[in-house]
Formats: structure tokens, C-alpha cells, sequence
């Protein structure tokens, strides 16, 4: 039997994961934003898989929802398994919609929905996070997954107050679509601050002490209550006359001359308005935000605190699938929740990692299926190419640059003497051959901001490169000689060695630390 780890991060496809490591019903919530890119028109959406279409959202996602032998194989799975409700649908949807990007998306969802369905705990909700491109779509899909009695809302995110379209209004918003495994789910009604402008119109009266009031009036639900005579008015009222008496000492009755009595309403004394399905209190992750870190659909931390304090309490497990730059999973660590994160890039998990480092200093942070070992590296390196240049250049704390341009794999930028600011770039080599011509292609990305160059490989280099890297002229910094082309093999690097540079600088943001625990966000 598979045993729940928490607290952990798993690199892999989150399919396979879910699988073979989440037991059954052993969540308590789920949150997924899964890649999608809504600026292509529908007719590149529609077109054929035998046409040109874009590129995905992420150069990871590149074949993910483009109808292929993957999709072809998922697609087969699905129809053919035992939830025949998602299987007519989806041949439906595929017959009507035919072989294309967004067919392919939601075969690839569809399929996914099926297991995290099966790990959601009885009392568990899941947030599907996403676009008006294929709200529409995927609402049917978990319809057919969750069960049309179990959805609760379609949210709207307002991401945007201004974004103007040519021929359409703009669209502004995000959807999260809200489903239950069953009745008995977990909910804690939540409250935000009242707006400036209700507390204006609403609050209109103030006391001696300057404290902001309104009237309300004190009719009793439905028109039945206890009837007796207060202030010269006989009728119902909505509580007993002792809780009126006690109300009224309280300075808490307004009776005008000749008048009804009415109830005083303090505004520092009510608990908010409740969250309701439009949110449009949370701003996007601008650029300036203290929390960006540069991840292109980073969502900001408030979405998820609201999402975790709604569906979940303390000690509960909460699963994103998709993690992107973690801030599900930072929400959930910040509300003391448990926490799993999923994703298919190196990059990705590198920079959830340095994040939850960041704000949560001394957390130690497992990561799943990540090489150990020079076996995993060849590994990784002869069946994902990209991610084992990913995972190198992550692991010197080193900014990858995707194998893009002059700068090669990545680059490490380091003070000199004097203050300015320079980098070493950096070369990975995941086949098992090495060559001269690998320090030449070093040496022809050096340059005047560029002075130091860094050579991996998988297997340790021949005398002749080593050789050749040490005739390359040195480069001073404040005294200290460096050698100019550096050569180290992976085993050095998983054995902790590191390139001989000046102070390198982080390429990366710093998250802001959380200078204590987080709290729960305001219930009703």
C-alpha cells in the first residue's frame, strides 16, 4: 500500500505520480492551474493537427496538448475504462470537435480529473483554475467526473481593471471552477472589509464617541415573534423584550420622537461582507509586487490563502498538481496546512524550492524523483535532454537560459572587484562523448561581461580539453587569478563541488520571509 508524503515536491508527470504515489481519498483539497494559453484566436485553437498551430503557454508544455500519440493513447484510455459518463463525453467532444489543441487539452485534463477525482477525500474540495477559452468545456468534463450535484461555484477573478480588445470587450477576468467529492465537504465561510464606498452609503449615522452606525429595523423573521409593547408601539418583535432591555442599555436602540424603535448596527462591530463568487478584491501579481518572482502565471499568494481557508483547515492535505512557482503550496505551509506540489519541469521545481527556502527559513524541502546520483542523471539526461540542462544549471543556484543565444545553458552573475556586476556562463553536455570542440564553443561565448565560462559534462573530460581549458588566459578579480574555462562533471557537482568565481549575485527574486505563521482568513 502506498504511504501519503507531505511536505514534499515531486518532479515527474503529475499522472504518473498520482498513481503511484497518492493514495486514495487522502486529500483534503486540491487547487490546479494548469497550462493553457488563452492569446492564441480560436481558429489556431480549432485548426487541425495537420496545420501550423502556436506554441504552448511553456516551452515544457510543448507537446502536451497537441493532439498526438500521447493524446491519441490518453484518449484510448479514457474511452475504454470504466467511467463510461466521461467516455461518451469525451467521444463526443472529439467527434464534434475533431483532432486539435483543444481537444487534446481536455483529453489530457480529462484524464487527470479521473485520478484526482479518486484521491479526494469524501469531505474534499478541488479548484480548477482557468480561462473563458475552456471554462466551458471543462465544467462539463467535471460535471461528468465530480457529478453536476457537486458543483458549487463558477468564480470570477477579475485579474485585470483595464484591458482593452479591438473588436470585443475586454476581458478581464480568470474562472475557477468549484467542485465537491460529496454533500459532507469541508466550509468555512469566509468575510472580507466592507468597501469605502457601502460603509459611506450604509453607515451614515455616528454616536458622541465619533463611532460609525446604521439603522436597522427590529421585525422578526418571517413576522412572527414575541408581541408585547416597547416605546408605545405594540407589534412583534424579533427578539424578547428582556434582550430589547438589555439592547437599550447598551446604548444599542434607537427610538426617534414618535417613532418605531430600530436596532444601532456598529461598523467596527460586524464581521464584513461574505466572500461571494465575484472577486474582484485581489489584484494580480503586478511588477512591483514584492512577492514576483518572474514566473509568467504566477498567481498572487491572497487567491490561494482565500481558496486554502475556505475548503480546508489546519493540518489537512492540499495537492496542486500543477505547481508552476508554488504559491499553492506556500499558502497552505503559511496556514499550516500539509502540502504536495507536482511538476514536469526542473525549472519550475528549483524555484519553488529557493522560494519556500526563502520565505520558510529552515525549511527543509524533499524533492521526488529528482536524480540522486550519477545513474539517475544519465537517466535523466538520455530520456529529457532539456530538463537535464534544467536540473544542472539549477543545481550550481545558476539561472537557466534554456540552450538560447551567446549565453549557452545558463549563466552565474558575480560582483568583481569595483562593484560591477558580471556572469559566467555555463555549458551542459548530457552525452556520454566529450570533445574538444565543447571548450571551444565555451571560449567563443566569452566576452568582456561574460569573462569566466563553465564546461559540464556527464563524463569526466580528456586531457587534451583539460588542457586546452587551462591554456585559456585566467581572468583577475581583486587579487585572485580564475581559470577563464572551467570544466567539472556532474559527479563533482552532486558531490557539492562548485565553479571558482567572484561573490556570485542570485539571478533570481527573493521571496519575502513570513515572520510568523499565518493566519486563517476572517470567518463568518
Amino acid at each position: 500500500m502506498v504511504k501519503l508524503k507531505t511536505n514534499v515536491l515531486y518532479y515527474g508527470d503529475n499522472l504518473d505520480i498520482l498513481r503511484h504515489h497518492i493514495p486514495e481519498e487522502s486529500i483534503d483539497l486540491i487547487y490546479l492551474d494548469p497550462p493553457f494559453n488563452s492569446q492564441r484566436s480560436y481558429n489556431v485553437l480549432f485548426r487541425e493537427s495537420s496545420g501550423v498551430g502556436s506554441g504552448a503557454q511553456m516551452e515544457a508544455f510543448e507537446d502536451t496538448w497537441h493532439w498526438g500519440a500521447v493524446a491519441q493513447a490518453a484518449y484510448e484510455e479514457v474511452v475504454t475504462r470504466a467511467h463510461q459518463r466521461v467516455a461518451r463525453l469525451l467521444q463526443a467532444m472529439v467527434e464534434g470537435l475533431k483532432h486539435n489543441d483543444v481537444t487534446a487539452y481536455l483529453t489530457m485534463m480529462a484524464i487527470r480529473l479521473v485520478e484526482l477525482h479518486r484521491v479526494l477525500k469524501p469531505t474534499g474540495s478541488i479548484y480548477l483554475h482557468c480561462d473563458p477559452t475552456a471554462a466551458h468545456y471543462l465544467k462539463v468534463v467535471m460535471d461528468a467526473i465530480f457529478g453536476v450535484q457537486n458543483f458549487r461555484n463558477e468564480i470570477a477573478w477579475k485579474r485585470f481593471n483595464f484591458h482593452a480588445d479591438a473588436k470585443r470587450f475586454g476581458r478581464v477576468s480568470d474562472r475557477l471552477l468549484f467542485y465537491t467529492k460529496s454533500e459532507a465537504y469541508t466550509w468555512n465561510r469566509l468575510r472580507v472589509g466592507f468597501k469605502d464606498s457601502y460603509i459611506e452609503s450604509h453607515f451614515t449615522h455616528f454616536d458622541e464617541n465619533g463611532r460609525r452606525y446604521r439603522l436597522d429595523n427590529l421585525n422578526p423573521p418571517g413576522g412572527r415573534g414575541p408581541v408585547y409593547e416597547f416605546h408605545g408601539q405594540t407589534r412583534a418583535w424579533r427578539f424578547t423584550r428582556d434582550k430589547m432591555l438589555s439592547l437599550e442599555a447598551d446604548g444599542k436602540i434607537y427610538v426617534a420622537p414618535g417613532g418605531v424603535a430600530q436596532l444601532k448596527r456598529y461598523l467596527d462591530e460586524q464581521p464584513g461582507e461574505a466572500v461571494h463568487e465575484m472577486w474582484t478584491d485581489i489584484p494580480p501579481v503586478n511588477p512591483q509586487a514584492k512577492e514576483r518572482l518572474g514566473y509568467p502565471t504566477q498567481k498572487p499568494l491572497a487567491l490561494l490563502e482565500r481558496i486554502v481557508s475556505a475548503s480546508s483547515n489546519p493540518g489537512d492535505v492540499v495537492l496542486d498538481p500543477f505547481c508552476g512557482c508554488g504559491t499553492a503550496v506556500h499558502a497552505a505551509q503559511k496556514l499550516g496546512r500539509q502540502w504536495i506540489g507536482i511538476d514536469i519541469t526542473h525549472l519550475a521545481i528549483g524555484l519553488i524550492r529557493r522560494r519556500m527556502q526563502d520565505v520558510f527559513q529552515g525549511l527543509t524541502i524533499e524533492v521526488v524523483g529528482e536524480p540522486k546520483d550519477l545513474a539517475g542523471a544519465e537517466y535523466l539526461a538520455a530520456s529529457k535532454p532539456t530538463q537535464f540542462e534544467y536540473w544542472v544549471v539549477d543545481k550550481l543556484d545558476a539561472q537557466p537560459t534554456g540552450g538560447k543565444g551567446p549565453d549557452l545553458d545558463g549563466v552565474m552573475p558575480f560582483v568583481e572587484f569595483g562593484g560591477k556586476v558580471k556572469r559566467a556562463v555555463i555549458s551542459v553536455k548530457g552525452t556520454k562523448s566529450v570533445n574538444p570542440e565543447m571548450i571551444r564553443e565555451v571560449l567563443g561565448a566569452l566576452g568582456p561581461d561574460k569573462p569566466i565560462g563553465i564546461l559540464v559534462t556527464l563524463t569526466k573530460p580528456t586531457k587534451g580539453m583539460i588542457t586546452q581549458a587551462v591554456a585559456a588566459r585566467s581572468y583577475e578579480s581583486d587579487g585572485i587569478k580564475y581559470q577563464r574555462v572551467q570544466t567539472m562533471t556532474v559527479e563533482d557537482i552532486l558531490k557539492g563541488k562548485r565553479p571558482h568565481v567572484p561573490p556570485p549575485v542570485s539571478p533570481f527574486a527573493k521571496a519575502p520571509a513570513e515572520k510568523k505563521k499565518g493566519k486563517q482568513q476572517p470567518l463568518l
